[in-house]
C-alpha cells in the first residue's frame, strides 16, 4: 500500500492548477415555506433524478503529509460506478481508476501497472485522499447527501434562517448530529456538517456556484473537511454533464500492463 501512496502522491504532484466559477440561476418567484417533510423528499428526489454524471476540473487536496494538485475527470454511473482519470499537462492521463462499492483498478499510466482488489475504506483513501465511504464519496462528487434514512423521520429540529433552511437530525442510538443547510429559492443543499456524541464536528462539507442543469441545482465547486484527519479536498468543476441518453465506462487496461493484486 505504501508503494501506491508514492505513487499517487507523485502524480497528483504533476498536474496543473486552475480555478472555476460558474453563475447560478436563482428563481424570482415568491417562495412557499415547505413542511420538513416534504423539503427532504424533494431533496431526496433531486438527486435521485442524477442518473449518471460527468465532470472536468481541478481537485486540491491537503493533508499532513502532501498540499497538491491535479486536472481531473470523473464519470458516475449510479449506484455503484466512479471512473476517475487524473490528467497532466495537454490532457496527458496519468493515472485512471474505476471503483465500485466492492471492487477497484487503479491504474499508473506512467509506470504502466495496474493494482486491483476489494475495495475497503483504506483503499478509497489512498485513491481520493480522504477517509469517507464509498456512498458518501459518490454523492459527494455530485454535490449531494444520501437523505435515504430521514424520508420518514421528523428531525430533531427545524427551522428557517433567512434564507436558508436547517435540518438536524441526532441519531438516538449513537447520538450522532447531521446538519444541513438548505437554500429556500434554489432547494440546494449549501452546506451540511456531521457533529460526534461529544459534539465535536466530524465532516463538514460545503457546496457552491450552482447551475441547473437537467433542472436540478448543480454546485460547480464543493469543499470537503474530514477535522479529525485534517484532510481537505476543494473540487472546481469546469464542466459537467448530467442524465446523458446512454453512458458507457469501459476500462481495458494495456496487455502488456503489470497487474498487482490487492
Amino acid at each position: 500500500m505504501n508503494k501506491l501512496l508514492i505513487v499517487l502522491l507523485g502524480i497528483a504532484g504533476l498536474a496543473m492548477f486552475s480555478f472555476y466559477g460558474c453563475v447560478p440561476s436563482k428563481p424570482t418567484e415568491q417562495v412557499e415555506i415547505l413542511s420538513p417533510e416534504r423539503l427532504v423528499n424533494r431533496l431526496e428526489i433531486n438527486r435521485r433524478r442524477i442518473r449518471n454524471f460527468e465532470g472536468t476540473g481541478t481537485l486540491l487536496v491537503k493533508t499532513n503529509s502532501m498540499n497538491n494538485s491535479a486536472e481531473f475527470r470523473i464519470i458516475l454511473q449510479k449506484p455503484d460506478s466512479i471512473y476517475f482519470t487524473i490528467m497532466g499537462p495537454f490532457g496527458i492521463s496519468l493515472a485512471e481508476a474505476l471503483v465500485t462499492n466492492n471492487d477497484f483498478i487503479f491504474y499508473d499510466v506512467l509506470h504502466n501497472t495496474a493494482y486491483e482488489g476489494k475495495l475497503s475504506d483504506d483503499i478509497i483513501q489512498n485513491i481520493f485522499r480522504i477517509d469517507l465511504p464509498f456512498d458518501q464519496l459518490l454523492n459527494a462528487f455530485i454535490g449531494a447527501v444520501n437523505l435515504t434514512q430521514h424520508l420518514y423521520k421528523q428531525p430533531t429540529k427545524y427551522s428557517v434562517d433567512y434564507d436558508k433552511y436547517v435540518l438536524t437530525y441526532v441519531d438516538s442510538v449513537t447520538h450522532v448530529t447531521t446538519k444541513l443547510f438548505v437554500d429556500i429559492r434554489t432547494l440546494a443543499i449549501t452546506d451540511y456538517q456531521y457533529i460526534d456524541s461529544k459534539d465535536r464536528i466530524d465532516l463538514v462539507g460545503k457546496y457552491s456556484d450552482f447551475d441547473y442543469l437537467d433542472n436540478i441545482a448543480i454546485p460547480y465547486k464543493i469543499f470537503l473537511e474530514n477535522k479529525p484527519e485534517n484532510q481537505t479536498i476543494s473540487i472546481n468543476y469546469k464542466k459537467i454533464v448530467v442524465n446523458r441518453g446512454s453512458i458507457n465506462i469501459s476500462f481495458k487496461l494495456p496487455e502488456d500492463a503489470t497487474v498487482i493484486k490487492w
